[in-house]
């Protein structure tokens, strides 16, 4: 059973006695069902068909609970205010808004936590195991987590289950979970690319925390894959544009390209992002663009060529001053409680 707030004016009209216990409102102790022979008995002289068993309505009594108003009226039942648990949600629920600025993603269909909060709390007990084969942007996962649940998401993109880490990483620190289905080394890496060049991409994108560039829509090859927004100083945003290459002929044109494009779209920095070992003219040509001068006194190269292989076993990372960790790219869903770190075993 799940309980919102009592109404204030509920309240002021309903919880209108007090006693040294503390506010109390009185509710009846009659039984709306008069077919019910085990509850018909005498109590304070008069026979009814009363809510409760005699022994009960003897102790509740005796308890002090059951009070009279005066001699031959019907009795009633103190109930405090701080004994409610607050007003029983029925199927209609208007007390949830859309998720708030704060909590937003920016997923186009994202729920808020509260809501799926509800229907976790209503249907299934800690420990249970809940199942969102649709997950999107990661609310229901997020929220079994909280709730201490264990769960399973799944979604048919991988630009979504890299939001998903990376929200679940932002709101349990230290969290421990198991991704199936993305690549892991080079040779899955090779294996998505061949079977969907778009899908590989934004797992590319993925890997240096870019998002998808123009929404992740699918069309003509405009040199600029994903992007990255950074600040350096708290009034100026600044831009990485990503460019990945996942098929096996790499070569110094792409590079020339590239800078082309990155001085085009007056972006700061750009990423090179290849399947394959870059030769020896390519690393030349991206030297060659010089480097990003940062207000903070320290120099970056301009152009950054990264391969998929460095970057699954941590060899190499993009390097750009931001002091916001990325919070410009993606927005950090908020921390949550430090107990709900770690998803115990499934089966």
């Amino acid at each position: 059973m799940q309980y919102e707030k009592h109404d204030a004016d509920y309240i002021k009209a309903t919880y209108r006695y007090h006693d040294d216990q503390g506010v109390y409102a009185t509710f009846p102790l009659l039984n709306p069902n008069d077919n019910r022979p085990n509850l018909t008995y005498e109590f304070l002289g008069m026979t009814r068909v009363w809510r409760w068993e005699k022994e009960r309505m003897q102790k509740a009594f005796d308890d002090g609970i059951i009070v009279q108003a005066h001699d031959g009226a019907v009795p009633r039942y103190k109930k405090y205010l701080s004994d409610s648990k607050g007003k029983t949600i029925t199927n209609v629920w208007t007390d949830i808004e859309q998720a708030s600025t704060r909590e937003s993603l920016g997923y186009p269909t994202q729920k808020p936590v509260a809501l799926l909060e509800r229907i976790i709390k209503s249907s299934s007990n800690e420990g249970d195991l809940v199942l969102d084969p649709f997950c999107g942007c990661g609310t229901t996962i997020h929220a079994a987590q909280k709730l201490n649940r264990g769960w399973i998401g799944i979604d048919i993109t991988h630009l979504a289950i890299s939001l998903i880490e990376k929200r679940m990483k932002d709101a349990f620190p230290g969290i421990i979970i198991e991704i199936h289905g993305t690549p892991k080394d080079i040779e899955s890496a090779r294996d998505l690319a061949k079977r969907d060049k778009y899908q590989f991409q934004w797992w590319a994108c993925s890997l240096v925390n870019a998002q998808p560039f123009a929404g992740k829509k699918k069309g003509a090859d405009t040199g600029i894959d994903g992007i990255i927004y950074f600040q350096e100083e708290l009034k100026d945003v600044k831009k990485i544009l990503v460019s990945v290459k996942g098929g096996e002929h790499v070569g110094v044109a792409m590079i020339r390209d590239f800078i082309h494009v990155v001085d085009r779209e007056e972006a700061a920095i750009g990423l090179f992002v290849t399947l394959e070992e870059p030769t020896g003219p390519m690393s030349v040509e991206a030297t060659s663009a010089g480097y990003y001068k940062s207000s903070l006194g320290t120099s970056f190269p301009k152009i950054q060529i990264l391969t998929i292989d460095n970057l699954l076993n941590c060899s190499q990372r993009p390097l750009y001053p931001d002091i916001t960790s990325g919070g410009l790219t993606f927005k950090k869903a908020k921390q949550e409680d430090e107990d709900n770190t770690i998803q115990e075993e499934l089966f």
